[in-house]
């Protein structure tokens, strides 16, 4: 219940320079009063100024637990809404914890994962997708994806949500007025009209869903592969990609057996690497099955990284490689093109149909140009957030998916003569779906399981 007070450690729990305990509700200034001793004067926190920190210990029954700076933010102008406290203390794990009990035992309760953003939702300080890049912000794995979270956090998704939806509830008043009252209001002209504002709307939502593939490559980082001949080097580009040597490099064909898997960053682009055994006809019954999961692993791989030795000729394992790759996003890199090369660049990207790209993955030579091609195929040669928007998440992808189904419902009902109550049915239907995505007209068990997934403290 939000009439609860509630309290959490809002840092790691570990040893460091300092925790912080979070208080929020209507009875954090009363449980700090009773808790929060200053170092000079006798002034009770409930009597400062919002926004104010001061500088204490923090006693129970007049025995001082830890030196203290305790910040105070009253409502409404507080993350939640609600009067809010922070305690910043030593940073080691027992005096934390130690303070987080105190606090308990005073009056407050422990606070749920995400529960103090979920409050700043229920208490209209956020919308749905705004507490949702809150967690993306916690959890971005690169540049790239801290920007979109950023940008989703200043409200651009509830902007342009909130843009479509108000065009909607127009078109829908309409024509309910004239439903109502027909002899003063009349739809004869409006069909054409409305048809034009469904056109409208359905390219703002699907420019809003295509964009989802690349919020899913930032959010998640490109699921890749790395295939090739046994000693091709592919080994050798992972530990080149890393920085460490992650993965066992000899000069016996065939000794990685099974797949590894590494998350990287290439430049601010994320991949989630997946280096799989050589790929071959073997006998080995072990490194056979490692060539199996090699082909399976790549079928079902965002990107396809092929790895072929300069300095020998193609043979039917590379043939077989080329006909499994080719209807994958793939790249060829080249590698120990730092050596004499036997294969030409340019006849490999006739026979394979793909960019290819000289590299030398133990001398890390044309990495650069790797990450290039990336952001080229996957983002368009640049990702900008100005006033771009990219959807991260599949709950807002599947709305948008339902509000596009609803709007293309109401585009046939024109083109088909309809009755025009048809038409309200189906836009309020494509409304509410965008609704869903900035918090209205979604059911408390869905607002619980968003915010279950958030960590401790936030």
């Amino acid at each position: 219940m939000n009439s609860e007070t509630i309290a959490a450690i809002a840092t790691a729990v570990s040893n460091a320079g300092i925790s912080i305990i979070r208080i929020s509700g209507k009875d954090a200034l009363p449980i700090i009063d009773k808790i929060y001793k200053p170092k000079i004067g006798s002034k009770k926190l409930s009597q400062v100024p919002s926004h104010t920190i001061h500088y204490g210990f923090i006693v129970d029954n007049d025995v001082e637990i830890d030196e203290v700076m305790v910040a105070v933010m009253k409502g409404p102008k507080s993350y939640t809404k609600e009067d809010v406290v922070e305690i910043d203390c030593h940073g080691g794990i027992i005096v934390t914890k130690k303070i987080l009990e105190t606090v308990l035992k005073y009056g407050a309760r422990s606070a749920e994962p995400g529960e103090f953003t979920k409050r700043a939702f229920l208490n209209g300080r956020l919308d749905l997708s705004q507490a949702e890049a809150v967690s993306d912000i916690i959890n971005a794995k690169n540049e790239y994806a801290l920007k979109n979270s950023l940008n989703q956090l200043k409200g651009n998704i509830y902007s342009k949500i909130k843009e479509v939806r108000e065009n909607m509830i127009l078109d829908i008043a309409f024509i309910e007025a004239a439903l109502d009252d027909p002899e003063h209001i009349s739809l004869e002209d409006f069909r054409d009209e409305l048809y034009e504002h469904v056109k409208e709307n359905i390219f703002i939502i699907k420019k809003l869903l295509k964009s989802s593939d690349n919020g899913r490559f930032l959010k998640e980082g490109i699921q890749t592969v790395i295939v090739g001949k046994p000693n091709a080097g592919k080994s050798s580009l992972l530990n080149a990609l890393t920085g460490t040597e992650r993965a066992i490099v000899t000069d016996i064909a065939g000794t990685t057996r099974d797949t590894l898997e590494e998350s990287i960053q290439i430049g601010n682009i994320s991949l989630n690497v997946i280096d799989t055994a050589g790929i071959r006809n073997t006998e080995d019954v072990v490194e056979k099955i490692g060539v199996m999961k090699a082909r399976n692993t790549a079928q079902d791989a965002d990107l396809v990284i092929y790895v072929v030795d300069a300095t020998l000729e193609l043979d039917e394992n590379d043939k077989e490689i080329i006909e499994m790759i080719a209807d994958k996003k793939a790249v060829v890199l080249l590698n120990k093109s730092d050596l004499e090369m036997i294969i030409n660049p340019e006849k490999l990207k006739t026979l394979t149909c793909k960019e290819v790209i000289p590299i030398s993955a133990k001398e890390n030579i044309g990495l650069e140009a790797l990450e290039e091609w990336i952001t080229n195929e996957f983002f368009q040669g640049k990702l900008s957030f100005n006033d771009e928007v990219y959807i991260t998440n599949i709950r807002q992808k599947e709305a948008l998916g339902d509000s596009i189904k609803s709007l293309s419902m109401v585009s046939k009902s024109i083109e088909d003569g309809m009755p025009e109550d048809f038409f309200s049915i189906d836009l309020m239907s494509a409304y509410e779906a965008l609704g869903g995505i900035i918090g209205e007209a979604v059911d408390e068990d869905l607002v619980n399981t968003i915010f279950r997934e958030f960590c401790m403290g936030k």
